[in-house]
């Protein structure tokens, strides 16, 4: 499985990408996001699912890249070569991955800005070679696991919160994903899209460097529910009758 995520706020975009790849028996470490300088504007594209499938998009959409006499200048430009990749792939090895027994798992984040963009962007592509973009009413996209880290950014995250804020809540997410779920772990890779900068930025963070940030976390939330109000609960224990005694 595979935690990937984007966040768009206003001051820009942050994503965050475990690493961890899981083959028969076998896990190792990957990377699972690439930067691109296009133009003058830059992009980045994180993925989920089938490695095999993953490395062929990006080595055809590089190609197509690369043969343009002209850079896209917007980004959906850019996402509609990414799917028609896709597409391609698709038809190359969806049928003899069905017949493995396999299915044709592919999902991407796609971030950025280029020169004809009116701000960054943040979308997210289907399988099957179609795209959403996320906005401000839910600032967030996961994919591949998904469950454990959503509560903490449906409660947090905010369109208006701070590229800081953004890259807090996204660790917390990571954070109850790894926890939760044993084929995600770290290191993980962040990359920071700051508006107006037509640049990324990318940090690769590993275990002990947020180890006191998880210990931090985790210790809030259990005193948190110690210090909860508990009126509420007297109400259900004043009906528990006394433990019989059944030692004689």
């Amino acid at each position: 499985m595979t935690f990937c995520l984007g966040m768009i706020v206003e001051e820009g975009i942050v994503g965050i990408a475990d690493s961890r790849l899981t083959s028969g028996n076998e896990i190792i470490s990957a990377k699972k996001v690439t930067n691109y300088q296009h133009g003058r504007g830059s992009l980045f594209i994180m993925t989920s699912g089938l490695r095999s499938i993953r490395d062929k998009t990006l080595t055809y959409f590089e190609e197509a890249m690369g043969d343009r006499l002209e850079p896209h200048d917007r980004l959906f430009n850019v996402v509609n070569t990414f799917t028609d990749q896709i597409r391609r792939v698709s038809r190359e090895d969806k049928e003899a991955l069905v017949e493995s027994g396999l299915k044709f798992d592919f999902y991407a984040l796609v971030g950025g800005r280029l020169a004809g963009d009116r701000d960054h962007l943040l979308y997210l592509v289907y399988p099957q070679g179609n795209w959403v973009e996320i906005g401000r009413g839910t600032p967030y996209q996961i994919i591949g696991s998904a469950a454990y880290g959503k509560p903490v950014l449906d409660r947090t995250l905010k369109y208006e919160d701070s590229l800081r804020f953004a890259l807090k809540v996204g660790c917390l997410a990571f954070d109850s994903t790894r926890i939760s779920a044993a084929d995600v772990d770290f290191p993980i890779d962040v990359t920071i899209y700051e508006r107006n900068s037509c640049r990324i930025t990318e940090h690769r963070y590993y275990k002990q460097d947020l180890a006191p940030i998880s210990d931090w976390w985790q210790e809030r939330l259990r005193n948190s529910v110690r210090e909860l109000p508990a009126e509420w609960i007297d109400r259900v224990f004043m009906n528990v009758l006394p433990t019989a005694d059944i030692s004689g």
